[in-house]
């Protein structure tokens, strides 16, 4: 079966969770959950496969701690890291401070 003919319906999440207490409506519910999904899933068309070459490359967004971080860990596994930051400098928050708690460290 082609798996972009696959339609979900979670009955557990959004009927028996939420109708514990409730097993007519529970039922009645579940029933309208699945002639909803039976409806979606008789329009889905085919999507076609399409082979990408795919890059050793990662964009991280954001030159703040967590983004810096993130850049040098993957650089350090071998990827080829392009770092994004909107601001003229990195550092993001960290770069406002004078010193870091708890090694008063300087933060720059």
């Amino acid at each position: 079966m082609d798996p972009s003919y696959l339609e979900f319906v979670n009955i557990r999440e959004h009927v028996s969770f939420v109708h514990q207490k409730e097993q007519p409506k529970a039922l009645d519910m579940a029933k309208e959950q699945i002639r909803a999904g039976v409806a979606r899933a008789a329009k889905l068309e085919m999507v076609p496969e399409r082979v990408v070459p795919v890059t050793d490359a990662v964009l991280v967004i954001g030159g703040g701690v967590g983004g810096l971080q993130s850049a040098l860990d993957l650089a350090n596994q071998g990827h080829k890291v392009y770092l994004v930051e909107q601001k003229p400098t990195i550092g993001g928050k960290m770069s406002m401070l004078d010193r870091t708690f708890p090694t008063d460290d300087c933060s720059i």
